[in-house]
């Protein structure tokens, strides 16, 4: 009687241990794209606040900048059951009926950056796209000359940033100033090489460039590389979107204008502690933005300062 009480005791012990630290959810990111600066840094920036979560365990996996190899690792997640899967889009009408797949499989579904909006049962941590651009093409308004001659940037036709950013840029900027013409605008993908072969066409093209007007920093940064020892394009104005490190210290060296700070440490913290929420049945949806400040020469040392804190800057 004894040996059976000890065994009893000691079974509940261990059922007493489970119980206190709870179910470890498997929680699967699909991020756009790992050679993208920003998917990257959002990437990095989820798994560092996935620790601050014991009953999540996170697996991170890159989408390649391919709607394909996106497309797949969603099914393979949901077939793998993970209890929620993150998505952050390459082209979120591609991944729209994933998404659906996972909601039907009954799998807690967020998207992320961009949020694909309009599946029932999907919650979204993001940051509004059009606002994003509105407060650079606001002050471009104000800074590029008249008669400009500028070129323009775009990410991938589908996604929701890109999109609205895009339209942002031409209510709030082009369609009130007719004066600026537009000799080159490319999808270059949110990426810094193909911003840079693109940059190098325009330039042989025309002899002087007015504005980079771009839809994420590291097109920004890819274009300005191109022209950053000519003298002949010194002074030449530069927007983009993001804030990341190296957008940054583009400010402080007087090559970048503006950026909109879209916080991945902050869209970070708020896409852990949504997916918590609703593992832990505490929320059933939930849709939240961010804010998204305009950065520029005034005000690039609190980005500055935000990096080091992160340890993204020395």
């Amino acid at each position: 009687m004894k040996k059976i009480a000890v065994m009893l005791l000691l079974v509940a012990l261990v059922s007493g241990v489970a119980f206190a630290q709870g179910k470890v959810y498997k929680v699967a990111y699909i991020a756009r794209a790992q050679g993208d600066s920003f998917a990257a840094w959002l990437a990095n920036s989820i798994v560092e606040e996935a620790k601050k979560y014991p009953n999540i365990s996170l697996k991170v996996f890159d989408g390649q900048a391919s709607d394909d190899i996106e497309n797949s690792l969603i099914e393979n997640a949901i077939t793998n059951k993970y209890d929620a899967i993150i998505v952050q889009p390459n082209n979120g009408e591609s991944q729209r009926p994933f998404v659906e797949k996972i909601v039907a499989a009954g799998i807690i579904a967020i998207t992320t950056n961009a949020r694909i909006a309009g599946i029932k049962g999907a919650s979204s941590v993001d940051a509004d796209p059009y606002e994003q651009a509105a407060v650079n093409a606001r002050l471009a308004l104000k800074q590029v000359p008249q008669n400009a001659k500028v070129v323009v940037l775009n990410g991938p036709s589908g996604n929701f940033h890109a999109d609205a950013r895009r339209q942002s840029w031409q209510k709030e900027f082009f369609d009130k100033r007719k004066d600026v013409k537009i000799v080159g605008e490319q999808i270059a993908h949110w990426n810094k090489d193909e911003a840079m072969n693109y940059m190098e066409d325009w330039v042989q093209a025309n002899p002087k460039i007015d504005a980079i007007i771009s839809m994420n920093d590291n097109m920004a940064a890819g274009a300005l590389e191109v022209v950053k020892n000519n003298p002949a394009y010194k002074g030449i104005l530069a927007y983009g979107v993001d804030g990341t490190a190296e957008a940054a210290l583009l400010i402080k060296a007087g090559l970048l204008t503006a950026t909109s700070f879209q916080n991945a440490y902050e869209l970070a913290s708020k896409i852990l502690d949504t997916t918590n929420k609703l593992l832990t049945g505490k929320a059933k949806q939930i849709d939240v933005d961010i804010d998204c400040p305009l950065i520029t020469k005034d005000n690039v040392n609190m980005l500055i300062d935000i990096h080091k804190k992160a340890g993204a800057l020395k």
